[in-house]
């Protein structure tokens, strides 16, 4: 079974459970999710299967947005709401303060990485030396803020928020934005919700639930996939006639006459199939992650068997696409 499927994932389930909860209900043997969300996240987690795998790294590099609420006075040991409460102080902050320091957290920006996080150091991540009581000093990172807004609010009249909907670069942590925020305010922060509701393209409309999959039969569980090619929606859509396609598939380069891409999606055109990914260098089209010929005879197979009907996103490519006329040499 090859293809995408979009969860949404649940509040307090782990990354790796709900992977492999879907991955029992779909009866899939090769599966990966395409990085973590908390167990108080939720949200969109695109979960690869098969030879989606193979392009699950796009996903991990992929721009993020996010809904959050930082409860404001309060800091917690590890930035969210499971942590124990270390400090407290009283909030005296207007609309005009939230709005005086937005910009400093737009554009490119500095985070440490949180202690409670899966970053690692000496071969243990950093939440193993946290739970210890071990503080190892982290490197700031830069990251982007592409979009964000911030708004006052109250919560259930007992106590001040910011809710905030950002739009970052991976490597991100939104609950280190929330404290960073807090202390900006000087009354401290710290994250109570948080909701991934789009990833490289990806959006909580298009997410299926885990109760929902439950619910329905294997057919409709597969019916739920979206190709493997919806990952490569930004990709350079290269088409290769049959003689070229079996030399790329091999993992020969091909010379054509092709502008510099530094992300191609290369195409079988007879019959019509997806072989992998490339980039064009001079004019040279460079083999980068391919599938089998396997994958590719039980990707044409599975999409005849539950027919056009039954996968979402079958139109490949779509996002800024250029259809590129082979022009090769046959030497």
């Amino acid at each position: 079974m090859h293809g995408v499927l979009l969860l949404d994932k649940p509040l307090g389930l782990s990354s790796n459970n709900a992977l492999q909860k879907a991955k029992w209900l779909l009866q899939a043997e090769k599966a990966g999710h395409t990085g973590t969300l908390d167990p108080l996240a939720t949200g969109v987690l695109p979960l690869c299967f098969g030879a989606a795998t193979k392009f699950s790294q796009l996903q991990l590099d992929a721009d993020k947005t996010y809904e959050a609420v930082a409860r404001l006075g309060v800091k917690t040991s590890t930035g969210d709401a499971e942590g124990d409460v270390i400090q407290s102080r009283p909030v005296n902050v207007t609309v005009d303060d939230v709005a005086a320091i937005q910009a400093r957290f737009s554009g490119a920006i500095l985070q440490t990485p949180p202690m409670y996080s899966a970053l690692k150091k000496d071969g243990r991540a950093l939440y193993e030396y946290a739970r210890a009581g071990i503080e190892v000093e982290r490197a700031a990172r830069a990251v982007t803020i592409y979009e964000l807004n911030m708004a006052l609010s109250h919560v259930n009249t007992e106590y001040f928020a910011i809710k905030i909907v950002v739009k970052c670069s991976k490597g991100t942590y939104i609950r280190t934005l929330a404290e960073d925020i807090g202390e900006a305010l000087g009354c401290g922060a710290h994250l109570t919700a948080l909701r991934r509701i789009e990833t490289g393209g990806f959006h909580a409309l298009q997410c299926v639930s885990l109760e929902a999959l439950e619910a329905m039969t294997l057919r409709q569980r597969l019916a739920c996939l979206h190709l493997v090619d919806d990952l490569l929606r930004q990709h350079t859509v290269v088409t290769l006639q049959s003689d070229n396609a079996g030399r790329f598939l091999s993992g020969m380069r091909r010379r054509g006459t092709w502008a510099d891409q530094p992300q191609v999606a290369v195409y079988a055109e007879a019959p019509q199939a997806l072989l992998g990914t490339g980039h064009i260098r001079a004019e040279e089209l460079i083999p980068g992650r391919l599938l089998s010929p396997i994958e590719i005879k039980q990707i044409a197979e599975q999409f005849a068997l539950d027919g056009a009907e039954a996968f979402q996103g079958a139109e490949p490519a779509s996002k800024k696409t250029i259809e590129i006329n082979e022009k090769v040499n046959h030497e």
